[in-house]
């Protein structure tokens, strides 16, 4: 097993392909693998594409808004932009990620940074940086074009809907787009009803461009995204509303020379998210439960190339607010009424290197660093003095300073690829582990409460991997493998001084820092092409994740697999796939996690592209098992048999 973790490419990157078009933005990475899609092509969810990814696992609370889990992390040690905007969810129970205010229409590509180095935006990345950008028409491309595109799927009656149109000249280009999508409850495996799964969603964009000379070009983005009637039959309450509204402007100016490009944008962004109980039956005590995200940012990104060197350095800076209440009503009492979030401002100001230095033909070494300091106020008076009886004497405001470092390096011959690294980074407590006020978590059934005296976590990462082409390039084999060495790991520790406010809740536990933990990760992918229309691809993985008393950490995956084969006739191509987990025996137990049965599912898939009409269809889960995943949030089944169709096509 160290052998393996000695192995893992730090800067491994994977990106999924969601349109055939170039970036109007070159993202510098050191090892890509484009393509990579969902079989439901564009017309699939977020979700569903970012299941293409290696290190992602997706954690599930119901049929829509799956938060990523990169590594065996979830959100806190992540970093996730739109274009390199910043944006923070706006609900305590993380039903809204930030993947979630997006549509596959107006995706580019998701691109991926494993482990500590992270894009240049990208902060408290332990874990990874996803970076979600957006498709964008460009200039001088074809004049007019329009895509419709129609959608269903049987389990849960899903119906997708959506139309883009673009524009593009020498001078100026646009392009914007509708997509909707509208579900009732699904079926698990035997025909089970899983209720409170259903979801509708309605989302908008318009990307714009406009020449202002040969070098100098301005862009913005508006996106409008609301969800509506969202179950989730993980969580005591639903959503009755998630709606965002998210905006930019930048300008790029291209050099002549070493320098390459220079690109400023600004952007702001405002989330807002209502729970709603009101349709549950036998509800003890009716909540409201709103919580609202607002984001400003920029950031100055510049670009320049050398013989031997490849750099870009970037200033950013965001201020965000988060602010989140509760009213709870008791039948015949006085309401009684909460601060969960005390609208805490944070001001973060970062600055970011990263050189690809090219050392001979086969060999690159990569290099990256970023120092970012942040202010942290609670603005909200209820807020800040019920924190304080907990942690009397508490400041208003906190700074901290948290920064990554990163080097790998990259041996490339005809056969072989080895790649290794190492990395150190630390990041803040996010405003939930700070201060949260008396979050219900449903997966342990504990109350949480945040700690603003936390100590920054801190972790060392050494990854590596070794890839072999054999028989003319006709078979391949990669290993990978990346383990992170925690110091100061951020957990709810169990505090029996306290009483819980929820209703059967099972105890109270308040965020602390406990001395270390590991998670270590490790995969192996075989490809094979015996002849060019077949292709077969098998992969592996295995993880393990323990405190600092060897106990395993909750959510940390089981042996997983999957097989894939690809048959590809002209404008034809079918595609079987085989996958799923062993028993989860290693679970955390000790933070409430149960065991997770083994599973295995096949699913079919074919894709038939005539003229300008792309039709694609497949059946999910073929055989009907009735399984959960162990990122399936208090194991609320998958869906069963799922058949689908969809078309695309292109005016």
């Amino acid at each position: 097993m160290l052998g393996l973790i000695l192995l893992s490419a730090i800067f491994q990157t994977d990106t999924i392909a969601t349109n055939t078009k170039q970036l109007d933005e070159v993202v510098v990475v050191a090892h890509s693998q484009t393509g990579k899609r969902s079989p439901k092509g564009a017309i699939a969810s977020i979700d569903e594409h970012l299941q293409e990814l290696n290190h992602v696992d997706l954690v599930r609370r119901g049929a829509y808004a799956w938060e990523p889990n990169v590594n065996n992390m979830q959100t806190e040690r992540l970093s996730t932009t739109i274009d390199g905007m910043k944006i923070f969810y706006a609900c305590t129970d993380k039903m809204d990620p930030v993947t979630s205010y997006v549509e596959s229409s107006n995706l580019q590509n998701i691109s991926l940074n494993s482990g500590l180095d992270g894009n240049p935006q990208a902060t408290g990345n332990i874990g990874g940086a996803l970076d979600l950008r957006l498709r964008k028409a460009g200039f001088d491309n074809t004049r007019y074009s329009s895509t419709i595109t129609l959608g269903y799927e049987g389990n849960g009656h899903l119906q997708v809907y959506g139309g883009d149109a673009t524009y593009s000249s020498h001078k100026i280009y646009a392009n914007g787009g509708v997509f909707y999508r509208n579900a009732d409850n699904y079926k698990a495996g035997g025909g089970r009803e899983v209720e409170y799964s259903q979801f509708q969603k309605v989302n908008a964009f318009v990307n714009t461009g406009l020449r202002l000379s040969e070098c100098d070009v301005t862009e913005a983005t508006l996106i409008f995204d609301r969800a509506s009637n969202v179950g989730y039959p993980a969580l005591n309450m639903d959503v009755a509303k998630a709606e965002a509204f998210i905006t930019s402007l930048s300008y790029k100016h291209l050099f002549e020379g070493k320098l390459d490009s220079w690109e400023t944008k600004v952007y702001y962004n405002h989330i807002t998210h209502v729970m709603d109980d009101t349709k549950r039956p036998d509800v003890e005590i009716h909540m409201d439960m709103p919580g609202k995200s607002w984001t400003a940012g920029a950031y100055s990104l510049l670009a320049a190339t050398t013989d031997r060197h490849s750099v870009q350095f970037n200033i950013d800076g965001y201020y965000n607010r988060l602010f989140a209440d509760m009213t709870m009503y008791p039948g015949g009492a006085a309401p009684m009424y909460m601060v969960t979030w005390p609208d805490v401002g944070t001001l973060n100001l970062g600055t970011a290197v990263t050189d690809n230095i090219t050392l001979s033909k086969v060999s690159l070494l990569r290099l990256s660093a970023k120092l970012s300091w942040q202010n942290q106020r609670l603005n909200n008076e209820e807020g800040y003095k019920a924190l304080n009886v907990f942690f009397p004497g508490m400041s208003r405001q906190y700074y901290q300073t948290t920064g990554r470092l990163a080097a790998s390096y990259r041996l490339s011959t005809a056969k072989n690829q080895f790649t290794i690294g190492a990395g150190w980074g630390s990041r803040a407590p996010t405003v939930t582990e700070a201060y949260g006020y008396y979050l219900n978590n449903t997966f342990d059934q504990y109350d949480y409460i945040g700690n603003p005296r936390l100590k920054n976590e801190n972790a060392f990462e050494l990854n590596g991997s070794y890839k072999r082409s054999m028989f003319n390039g006709k078979y391949s084999v990669l290993v990978d493998a990346n383990a992170f060495f925690f110091n100061n790991y951020i957990i709810g520790q169990f505090e029996t001084r306290l009483c819980p406010m929820t209703v059967d809740a099972e105890g109270v536990k308040v965020y602390g820092n406990i001395n270390h933990a590991t998670i270590a990760n490790s995969s192996i992918t075989m490809e094979w092409n015996p002849i060019k229309k077949i292709r077969l691809t098998a992969k592996g993985s295995y993880s393990i994740g323990l405190d600092d008393e060897g106990e395993p950490l909750s959510l940390i995956s089981p042996f997983s697999y999957s097989t894939r084969l690809t048959y590809d006739l002209g404008p034809f191509s079918l595609n079987t796939e085989v996958k799923g987990h062993t028993l989860q025996s290693k679970n955390g137990k000790k933070y409430g996690e149960n065991k997770t049965n083994a599973w295995t599912i096949c699913n079919l898939s074919a894709t038939y592209v005539w003229r300008k009409t792309t039709l694609r269809a497949g059946v999910e889960n073929l055989f009907d098992r009735y399984y959960a995943t162990y990122t399936d949030w208090c194991h609320i089944p998958q869906k069963g048999r799922n058949l689908y169709m969809n078309i695309s096509y292109v005016l």
